[in-house]
């Protein structure tokens, strides 16, 4: 059977840990399966970070619509991300938002390929 981590590669340590899990009892098809739909909804960390640094410069918030939290970016969005104290915090933890959503996308698409 084929390693996830052969068809993700990009994932990080938490999130290899996560998706190992996920898909452990998988068949090579499910996997295959899997693979393909998570690589689209996935969010790389870089990303994340980039969209979190627009915050300080043009439009606070895009890193939280990114990432499926609509009303937290209304919220970044209309209060300038929160005088930049939210803008901050998201670009320490960006690594962290970014495992979040693909660990939680990743549920959300092992429970449709099953």
């Amino acid at each position: 059977m084929k390693q996830i981590l052969t068809l993700v590669p990009d994932a990080s340590g938490e999130e290899a840990f996560a998706l190992q899990k996920i898909t452990s009892e998988f068949t090579e098809a499910q996997l295959v399966d899997f693979a393909i739909l998570y690589r689209e909804k996935r969010r790389d960390t870089q990303t994340i970070l980039l969209t979190t640094l627009l915050g300080f410069v043009i439009v606070a918030g895009v890193q939280r619509f990114l990432i499926g939290q609509i009303g937290m970016g209304l919220l970044y969005l209309f209060t300038g991300g929160l005088c930049l104290i939210g803008t901050i915090i998201d670009l320490i933890n960006h690594q962290k938002l970014a495992t979040d959503y693909n660990v939680k996308q990743a549920k959300e698409i092992a429970y449709r390929v099953r």
